[in-house]
C-alpha cells in the first residue's frame, strides 16, 4: 500500500505550502522546478488544502487538517470532487493509479498488455473537461491535478486549453512539472507560476540518513551530490544500486575499462551517470566546479571536443535507454566508448 508515500510532505515543503496557500490566487497554479523534489506531493497537498472541510467556507486555505472526511477520501483515492490525472508509467510509483490498474488488467484479460504510456493522452484531459462541468458533489470545490504536466501530448494539451481559460464553477487546477519549456505557452499563460526549489543540503542530507537505513552523514552528502541536491532522486538511485561509498570510484574505474561497479544497473541509470562524468569532466576542463563527482575522483581529461562528442552520443543513447534492442550489448558499447573517451592522450613527438 502507498497511502503514506502520496500523501508525505517533505520537511523542505511545508513552509512553501503554507505560504503557496496564501498566495496563490489563480484558478490554475503551475507548479514548477527540479525534479526530485517532491512536486506531485506537494501538489497533492494543495489540492487536499482546498478540499479540506475543516475550515469554514470562505476562510483563508490552510494546510488540510488530515482528520475531516474530505481527507480521510483523498488519503483513500476516492474523493468524489479530486481528479488525478498522471502518465500510466508514472501511476504504480506514486500510489495513485487504481483506474489504470483496471485497465491494465481488462488489456491483459484481453491478450494485449502492452507497455505503459510515458504520455497524458487526449482521452484523459476529456475526462478531465467532463470532470469540471459536474457540480461538485460534497459542495467544497473541484480539483484536477495533472502532473507532469509537460508529459501531455500536443493535442491533450490543446483540448485542456478552453477548461483552463473559462473554468466552470467551483474547479481548480494544479499543474506541476519540471521542463516547462516542453509545455505550450498558451497554457502556461493561463497559470499562476509557483516555483519550488532545491532545499537546503543539511536539511536533505538528514532527511536522507533518516529513510535510507545505514546512511551517515557523509554517504548522505554523496547521494545528495550525485542527485544534484535532489532528495527523492538520491533516495530513488540508492534504491536502483547506487552506494555512496563507491560512487566516487566511478570515474576513474570506468576510464581504465572496469565495469564491475556498475555491473547489473539498470541502462538507464548506466546512462545517466556516464552523462553525469561528462558533464563534470566538461566543468573540470574550463576551470569550473563539479556538480556531481569529487573534483579529486575525475580523471584527467581536457580535451572538450571530446567531450562534447561523448555527451553528443550518450544523448542520443538516452532517447532509446528505455527500449534498447539488446541491452547487455548496449551496455558493453557504452562502456567501450567511455573508456574512449576518458583515455589519456599523449602527445605526438616532433
Amino acid at each position: 500500500m502507498t497511502e503514506g508515500l502520496r500523501l508525505a510532505l517533505w520537511p523542505w515543503l511545508q513552509q512553501p505550502l503554507t505560504e503557496a496557500l496564501s498566495q496563490l490566487r489563480s484558478h490554475a497554479a503551475l507548479l514548477h522546478g527540479p525534479d526530485g523534489v517532491g512536486q506531485f506531493e506537494f501538489a497533492l497537498a494543495l489540492a487536499r488544502a482546498w478540499l479540506c472541510e475543516a475550515r469554514p467556507a470562505g476562510a483563508p486555505a490552510a494546510p488540510a487538517c488530515g482528520r475531516c472526511a474530505s481527507c480521510h477520501l483523498v488519503e483513500a483515492g476516492s474523493h468524489p470532487d479530486l481528479m488525478v490525472i498522471l502518465p500510466e508509467a508514472l501511476q504504480g510509483s506514486l500510489g495513485w493509479g487504481s483506474a489504470a490498474g483496471e485497465e491494465g488488467s481488462d488489456s491483459e484479460r484481453a491478450g494485449k498488455a502492452r507497455k505503459p504510456s510515458q504520455e497524458i493522452k487526449v482521452d484523459a484531459i476529456r475526462q478531465v473537461v467532463q470532470f469540471s462541468h459536474h457540480t461538485a458533489s460534497r459542495g467544497r470545490a473541484k480539483v484536477v491535478l495533472v502532473h507532469p504536466v509537460e508529459r501531455m501530448n500536443l493535442i491533450a494539451a490543446n483540448t485542456l486549453l478552453k477548461t483552463l481559460e473559462e473554468p466552470p464553477g467551483q474547479v481548480r487546477f494544479v499543474l506541476s512539472g519540471a521542463a516547462l519549456d516542453q509545455l505550450l505557452p498558451t497554457v502556461r499563460s493561463r497559470c499562476q507560476a509557483w516555483r519550488l526549489s532545491l532545499p537546503e543540503a543539511d536539511v536533505a542530507a538528514r532527511w536522507l540518513c533518516d529513510v535510507v537505513d545505514g546512511l551517515d552523514q557523509t554517504g548522505a552528502e554523496v547521494l545528495l551530490a550525485a542527485a544534484g541536491g535532489q532528495p527523492l532522486t538520491a533516495r530513488d538511485r540508492h534504491a536502483m544500486g547506487i552506494d555512496a561509498r563507491l560512487w566516487p570510484q566511478l570515474p576513474k574505474a570506468i576510464a581504465q575499462g572496469e565495469s564491475g561497479l556498475v555491473s547489473g544497473w539498470p541502462l538507464p541509470l548506466l546512462i545517466e551517470t556516464l552523462q553525469k562524468i561528462c558533464h563534470d569532466l566538461a566543468c573540470a576542463a574550463v576551470g569550473a566546479a563539479p556538480r556531481f563527482f569529487p573534483a579529486a575522483s575525475l580523471p584527467s581529461v581536457s580535451d572538450l571536443d571530446r567531450l562534447t562528442a561523448w555527451g553528443q552520443e550518450l544523448r542520443k543513447a538516452s532517447r532509446h535507454a528505455e527500449h534498447p534492442w539488446n541491452a547487455g550489448l548496449k551496455v558493453e558499447g557504452l562502456l567501450i566508448q567511455a573508456r574512449a573517451a576518458l583515455a589519456s592522450r599523449s602527445r605526438p613527438a616532433r
